[in-house]
This record gives C-alpha cells, sequence and structure tokens, in this order.
C-alpha cells in the first residue's frame, strides 16, 4: 500500500504540475516572451525553458528544506514573491516600450553585422543570438518563480508525504508537469502568433495588451505583499 500511496502521490504530481502551469503569473510571464516570438518551436522552447528554471529552483530548495525537515521564513518567502512580482512588471514594462516604439506597420528592428546597420521591416525572419540567447531569459523567469512558490510547495509535501525519497519525487514530477504543460501551452500560443505575425498593427496591440496584464498583475501581487514586508 505504501508504494501505491507513492506511485499515486508522484501521478499527482505530474498532474497539479501540468495545472500549475496555468496559474495568471505565469501565463503573464510566459506571454510576454512568447510575444515576441512568431514560431510554434520558439514558442515551444521558451515554455521548455521556463519550466526547466521552475523545476530547478523548487527541487533545489525542496530538497535543502526536506533535508533540514525545515520551511522558508515567511520574510523570505515574501521576498521572493516581491522578486517574481517585479519581474512581471519589468516583463509587462519591456513588452510595452516595444510596442510604442513599433511603427504603425508593426514590428520592425535595427540590426548590426559589423559596419553594416539593416532594418527588418515587419516581422524578422531569422534570429540573431547575443548575450541573452533564445532560452536564457525565459529559464532566469523560471527560476524567479520556482522561488516564489517553493515555500508553499515545500510545506505541503513535508505535511503529507511519508519520506523524503517521495517527497523529492513529488517535486520533480511536480515541476516535470509544469514545464511539460508550459511547454505546451507555449507551442500553442505560438500557433496564432505565427499566423498573425503579418499583421504588424495586430502584433503590436497584442503586445500591448500582454504587457498591461502581466505589469498590472505584478503591481497588484507587489501591493499585496508591501504590507508583509514592511508593515
Amino acid at each position: 500500500m505504501p508504494v501505491l500511496e507513492a506511485a499515486a502521490g508522484s501521478a499527482l504530481g505530474a498532474l497539479f504540475g501540468m495545472r500549475h502551469a496555468l496559474e495568471p503569473d505565469h501565463l503573464a510571464a510566459v506571454s510576454t516572451l512568447v510575444s515576441e516570438h512568431r514560431s510554434r518551436s520558439q514558442a515551444a522552447l521558451l515554455g521548455l525553458c521556463w519550466g526547466i528554471g521552475h523545476t530547478l529552483a523548487l527541487v533545489s530548495v525542496g530538497v535543502v528544506l526536506i533535508v533540514l525537515r525545515a520551511e522558508i521564513p515567511h520574510a523570505l518567502g515574501d521576498l521572493f514573491e516581491l522578486a517574481a512580482a517585479l519581474m512581471l512588471i519589468a516583463l509587462g514594462m519591456r513588452a510595452i516600450s516595444r510596442a510604442a516604439r513599433e511603427g504603425p506597420a508593426g514590428p520592425s528592428a535595427l540590426h548590426t553585422h559589423g559596419d553594416l546597420v539593416h532594418q527588418h521591416r515587419g516581422v524578422p525572419r531569422h534570429v540573431h543570438v547575443g548575450r541573452f540567447t533564445l532560452a536564457r531569459r525565459p529559464l532566469l523567469v523560471g527560476i524567479v518563480h520556482g522561488l516564489a512558490g517553493s515555500g508553499a510547495l515545500t510545506a505541503l509535501v513535508l505535511a503529507t508525504l511519508p519520506s523524503p525519497i517521495t517527497r523529492v519525487t513529488y517535486m520533480t514530477l511536480f515541476g516535470l508537469g509544469s514545464s511539460l504543460g508550459m511547454a505546451v501551452l507555449s507551442g500553442l500560443l505560438g500557433w496564432p502568433l505565427a499566423r498573425l505575425g503579418t499583421h504588424g498593427r495586430t502584433m503590436r496591440i497584442l503586445s500591448l495588451v500582454v504587457g498591461c496584464f502581466s505589469t498590472g498583475l505584478g503591481v497588484v501581487w507587489g501591493t499585496r505583499l508591501l504590507p508583509h514586508l514592511f508593515g
């Protein structure tokens, strides 16, 4: 029976992880990243990288807390959440700024190749890899979100699961479920974006809407946390 209970708990962990990917703050963060790309494969990769970062943070912090049989102090947990809220605001403002910079025709970008500067009208058809690669930003965003949620999840598994192995397994499968759910969701978001990419005005409006949603959610979340941190 304990083996069956552990297996059932682990399966539920994966399912809960998939549902966890649909929470508003996660959707807001990933939507601002996905709106910059017009490819289903790139969008799915962004979601997967978010999930990997999320899982790394959850499991790393969770293992330490499980071994110590401790919980994250409330003040530290609130700081992690505030960092996630500020990140949502930064991502949202970046999307709004991008929409403001784009002309009525929609996205256009200046690129430099050595001494040559040229502009892509509409949707750029090639990717320039610089200091921040396609994967690095969503990985960092996922790590911040993982830290923000690690306290509550660790407290849950400490209270409900019988052994350290089952607790770590649950958290790992929860994270993998989140990764899979976000990769699928981001790929689905990339499907209409790939078709709307030729409509510059529509993409500009979409970027503005996504940016406002992310910024607003970050402000509300951060405002709710301030009394706990400075009250």
